[in-house]
């Protein structure tokens, strides 16, 4: 069974996307099945794997709020091992549209319940903020990875953002784990990249991901492109941090049985 893992960051611009995309595509090299579910109406998501959004006929928004008798689709994206749900402008009515619905929490956990059955890992992309939609990806999901950009703001919204998971499990899902903070943007040969280095491993030590990712050219321009950093440029400094990354994410999440 699949395990369930959002990335999420209620702080835009901070490598959430970019490190939901790229961990994705290299758990899928290193042997995975793997489904990207894009619930970002911004939909950076779906076009960082080569999606055209003018060409989607089945959504995020479907798998949300469409009807239960439509048969849930994934697309390939030519990447080894790598699905995707995308996602469509659609969706970003959806938290108008959720406000009326019974369990609206549960309704992304109840309707993708299928898909855990055919994936390793399911990696869901959360919108920049803490409204209806990444409630319901975190209700649904086993665990979270917070993508956290090398500067000081980004402390403060890590701890705003413990204290929202830690409702959600209250409220919604007691399940909820934090499967690791993956520092972003990282320049080592900055002081200040390093100082919140180490404020981030004195409060968090045992969840912080070993590898941080490096400022790196090729990782900026990869989305352009519509490909995945390792397909893109795979001998770049953003790739090998990626690798690591996804390397010591199967590690920390071997204990979960897998399809």
């Amino acid at each position: 069974m699949a395990q369930v893992i959002a990335f999420a960051n209620q702080k835009g611009g901070v490598g959430k996307t970019t490190s939901c995309v790229n961990i994705a595509a290299c758990v899928g090299a290193l042997g995975k099945k793997v489904l990207l579910i894009d619930m970002d109406p911004q939909g950076n998501a779906s076009s960082g794997v080569g999606i055209n959004k003018r060409e989607v006929t089945y959504s995020s928004y479907d798998l949300l709020l469409g009807d239960d008798s439509k048969q849930i689709r994934t697309t390939d994206t030519g990447f080894e091992n790598l699905h995707v749900i995308p996602t469509t402008i659609a969706l970003a009515g959806a938290e108008f549209e959720l406000v009326t619905e019974e369990r609206r929490e549960y309704m992304l956990r109840d309707h993708m319940e299928p898909l855990r059955q055919q994936y390793d890992y399911i990696f869901i992309d959360c919108p920049p903020s803490l409204g209806i939609l990444t409630i319901d990806v975190l209700t649904a999901a086993d665990s979270v990875i917070i993508p956290m950009q090398c500067e000081y703001y980004s402390l403060e919204g890590l701890s705003q953002l413990m204290l929202t998971i830690r409702k959600i499990k209250q409220l919604y899902n007691p399940k909820l784990d934090i499967t690791g903070i993956v520092i972003t943007m990282f320049n080592g040969r900055l002081n200040l990249s390093s100082q919140v280095l180490r404020e981030v491993k004195k409060y968090y030590s045992d969840k912080l991901f070993s590898t941080p990712i490096s400022r790196n050219v090729k990782l900026s321009e990869a989305p352009s492109f519509g490909e995945p950093i390792i397909y893109h440029d795979k001998y770049s400094k953003g790739a090998q941090n990626y690798i690591d990354v996804a390397k010591e994410l199967i590690e920390r999440t071997k204990t979960y049985d897998t399809v």
